[in-house]
């Protein structure tokens, strides 16, 4: 019988093993987010939402007792590749998500997985969309969900649900970064709460968002790729073919609305066009985030949040490259390989 005792014991380890070897669940500690869980969605082959992330659910778990969740795209052997936008880690997860963060670009998961996040939003849940989420999927013309697809007549899921879909880099992608201006209307806004210095290596994006968004911060865009650099100052074309300048006016770069969905719910929603592992190093921009959260789930936002590292972190700089580049004095760098979810547990 104690034999026995044991088997069934390693064996249950075993199983707990596997079903969290292609995810990873940070357990909270007391605070304010006591009972609600946030899952992460990453996967995008740019912006290094795989490092970013997971950072930020250490945050939220350690500094302000939310149980966090991040999946992943995966290989086979369970390694993440953010590039194989087939692929959705645990999509389970999202059956018990309070809130969704998410970081994702031209996704095209099977239906089933779809269905989890599609269920989650009709369920009504808050969601945080980074960067590239206003162009989260690009589904096959046969799926369920062709109609979240990025470049449909109606915008997919970003146009729809998050107020913007991709339109063009409007600041020079990787040569000019962004200065987050905060809305003159918006500075008593909660969710920028402690919010200041905003700043980020990535470009301004063109955004419209649509009538019934509140703007929280404009993007201006800067001649290089330093907080301390100046304005850019010169005209180009918008989308719609009319010439404006660069900064004038500066593009939304973070908004917030709330969306009546098909069940008859309402998703609250931040939107940002930052949010690279690199543009999380900035205090004000993790702060906006993690405020955003609060917000999202209706919890008083605190008057500064703590967002301080809960383990070091050294992002990558955003890219699609493999290998060293001599030239390239920023370092634009594809993602680090072999890397598994257990790899990004606490303490690692």
């Amino acid at each position: 019988m104690k034999h026995l005792t044991s088997l069934l014991f390693s064996l249950a380890l075993g199983a707990t093993a596997c079903r969290a070897a292609d995810h990873i669940t940070y357990e909270p500690k007391d605070g304010p987010g006591k009972g609600r869980h946030v899952v992460f969605l990453t996967g995008d082959e740019e912006y290094r939402s795989e490092e970013g992330l997971p950072m930020l659910a250490k945050i939220l778990s350690q500094r302000h007792g939310f149980k966090c969740t991040v999946l992943f795209s995966l290989d086979a052997d369970g390694t993440i590749n953010p590039n194989n936008g087939a692929s959705l880690g645990h999509p389970e997860a999202l059956d018990t998500a309070d809130a969704i963060v998410m970081l994702i670009r031209f996704r095209h998961w099977s239906d089933e997985a779809m269905k989890h996040f599609h269920d989650a939003v009709q369920r009504g849940v808050p969601i945080v969309g980074l960067r590239t989420a206003t162009h989260a999927f690009n589904m096959p013309k046969d799926s369920a969900y062709t109609a979240w697809t990025w470049n449909n007549k109606e915008g997919g899921f970003g146009r729809l649900v998050l107020g913007e879909t991709w339109v063009s880099h409007w600041g020079r992608h990787r040569a000019e970064a962004t200065r987050g201006v905060i809305e003159p209307s918006a500075k008593d806004n909660a969710i920028l709460r402690g919010v200041a210095d905003v700043f980020g290596t990535t470009d301004v994006y063109e955004a419209a968002p649509p009538a019934d968004a509140t703007i929280l911060l404009r993007g201006q865009s800067l001649v290089g790729m330093n907080p301390t650099d100046a304005p850019a100052d010169y005209k180009k074309k918008n989308h719609a073919g009319a010439e404006q300048g660069i900064n004038d006016p500066m593009m939304p770069v973070a908004w917030t609305r709330e969306v009546k969905n098909d069940s008859g719910r309402t998703n609250k929603i931040l939107c940002t066009t930052m949010g690279a592992a690199t543009d999380l190093a900035s205090e004000g921009l993790r702060r906006l985030v993690v405020n955003g959260v609060y917000w999202g789930l209706g919890i008083e936002v605190p008057a500064k949040a703590d967002v301080t590292y809960v383990d070091p972190y050294t992002p990558l700089m955003y890219g699609t490259k493999d290998g060293p580049d001599e030239g390239d004095p920023h370092r634009f760098r594809a993602f680090k390989k072999g890397v598994k979810p257990g790899d990004l547990a606490l303490g690692k």
